[in-house]
């Protein structure tokens, strides 16, 4: 999954401190960056771009595709018009090296000022000192105000010293990631289709077959489809929509072996192997999922707000929906991404550190320039729900981003894990099932004790 945005307005004025990274708390929490004694928070806010200040450089490091840094490369710009005594220096790296970028970088003592961070990261970084604590600079600001941010998102970056979701936040929402179920209205129109409900719980899974069925083509008469009706279905969405669990996290018990959760296991894969209207593994590798949509041959598939752009080229028309409810329980589910900003507890800079911060995150410009260019869902509560639904630009019942946040969105899986070899497991040995070799049931029966043993090993 694959978590944009922007700061305007103002700047705080700083008597420079120093900062060292440990593992006991400060400001009452027990964990996470401390301040040295002589260290001093900010105490006042200045205005951007109008007082002399000595020229600042920064460091800034994210992932994503060419559209992101592209988009962040304005942003940037935009900020360093607001913010003229600070340069900075921007760093896109390709998402799959980035986890590695970043250990090495920590190990060598050269952390970025600001840099992204999310899941399991946030959790072993927040835990380790890596992070510094932005309450006092909240605290200053003009531009935060908790109740009109999606709390959804900056629970993501709460640590107390012991768990991820409360205390003190450590980093501020670069996005909330509603991942939504999308569709080519065209092909559904060609085979005379009615469209996916947007309305959670009125599509279930046996509608959604039966629609996946009629889409599922051999169109040049060769004996294999070359269009299908449904790719890479997420199996989150199923597994919570039909009331199972991968983990219980309070009881730190592993629950893959559950009925709800391998029945709904066995779904997804028999979208392929029984019921021939999603592409296998080996299509899958020859051309992915994303590609057979945006070419125009796959008629349902996964959508995050950042693919707006790429999507609003397309030369068919989509729109999205809720993801299926299983007709189990009638409910529908998905992942709830998001991505963050953080700060270097050891960044020399750190006010300058936390402006671009809250800038890409917080500021009403910022924010709105983020969305206009397809990057995000703001994170400014107000405005998500008043001008961004009325972008003309698709989706055209974008409410739906909304609809996930609020009401049947989740954070993925390994949010509040700091350590993800349990995961891994999975994900390595799932294709056992997508190929046919095992079913789901026997599969999570084989998988969950080990599952459970790295879990227990790596979570302590």
């Amino acid at each position: 999954m694959k978590s944009k945005s922007k700061f305007a307005g103002m700047i705080m004025l700083l008597l420079m401190f120093t900062l060292s990274a440990c593992s006991g708390g400060s400001n009452g929490s027990s964990g996470g960056a401390s301040q040295s004694p002589d260290s001093t928070a900010p105490n006042s806010e200045a205005t951007a771009g109008t007082d002399k200040k000595d020229p600042v450089t920064i460091e800034f490091m994210g992932h994503g595709n060419p559209n992101e840094k592209k988009i962040f490369e304005k942003l940037i710009a935009s900020f360093e018009e607001k913010y003229p005594h600070v340069t900075v220096k921007y760093t896109s790296v390709p998402p799959g090296e980035y986890s590695q970028k970043m250990t090495t970088l920590i190990s060598s003592g050269k952390v970025p000022d600001v840099f992204y961070v999310g899941g399991s990261e946030f959790y072993r970084f927040a835990q380790a000192g890596t992070l510094l604590s932005l309450e006092s600079y909240l605290d200053q600001t003009t531009l935060f105000h908790a109740d009109n941010v999606w709390p959804q998102a900056l629970d993501r970056y709460r640590y107390d010293g012991n768990k991820v979701g409360a205390g003190d936040l450590y980093g501020l929402p670069k996005d909330v990631g509603p991942w939504s179920f999308v569709y080519n209205k065209d092909l559904f129109d060609q085979a005379n289709v009615p469209y996916p409900s947007a309305v959670a719980g009125e599509w279930t899974w046996d509608d959604m077959l039966e629609a996946a069925k009629k889409l599922s083509l051999d169109l040049n008469g060769d004996g294999k489809l070359d269009q299908f009706g449904v790719g890479a279905y997420s199996l989150e969405s199923a597994v919570w929509a039909n009331g199972g669990e991968y983990i219980d996290y309070e009881s730190g018990t592993v629950k893959v072996n559950e009925p709800a959760f391998y029945e709904a296991m066995q779904f997804v894969a028999d979208l392929n192997l029984q019921h021939k209207v999603s592409p296998n593994q080996e299509a899958e590798q020859a051309m992915n999922a994303y590609t057979r949509f945006v070419n125009g041959s796959l008629g349902m598939f996964a959508m995050g707000p950042w693919d707006q752009p790429s999507f609003w080229e397309l030369p068919f028309q989509w729109d999205i929906a809720a993801w299926p409810a299983s007709p189990n329980t009638g409910q529908t589910a998905t992942w709830l991404g998001s991505m963050g900003f953080a700060v270097s507890a050891k960044s020399k800079h750190p006010q300058e550190a936390f402006d671009l911060a809250a800038y890409l995150s917080l500021d009403e410009q910022g924010q709105r320039e983020n969305y206009q260019l397809g990057q995000a869902v703001p994170n400014l509560i107000d405005m998500a729900k008043g001008e961004f639904l009325e972008m003309e630009q698709g989706p055209q019942t974008r409410q739906v981003f909304l609809d996930i946040i609020e009401e049947y969105g989740r954070p993925d899986v390994i949010a509040f894990s700091k350590d993800t070899q349990w995961m891994d497991a999975f994900n390595q040995n799932a294709s056992k099932v997508w190929n046919g070799d095992m079913s789901a049931k026997d599969f999570t029966a084989e998988i969950q004790p080990k599952m459970q043993e790295l879990y227990d090993k790596g979570n302590k």
